[in-house]
């Protein structure tokens, strides 16, 4: 099975946020984990959906890490 990645552009399309958003999430340490290849930023299908689980909510008054 082969893995499937994703870059800056394609992962800001899909969440419909600025890619700038990402960058400056990989530099506080915020988004999902990436892989960096010589200049070229990645992010493995795995991570992000894994990412979206983790922070996915049933109400807003629920805390972070609380369920």
């Amino acid at each position: 099975m082969a893995v499937r990645h994703m870059n800056q552009i394609e992962l800001a399309a899909r969440w419909n946020i600025s890619h700038r958003t990402l960058e400056r999430w990989r530099w506080t340490g915020e988004g999902p984990k990436f892989l960096k290849m010589g200049g070229r930023v990645v992010y493995r299908l795995e991570d992000i959906e894994a990412f979206e689980v983790e922070r996915s909510r049933d109400s807003t008054t629920v805390q972070d890490g609380a369920r």
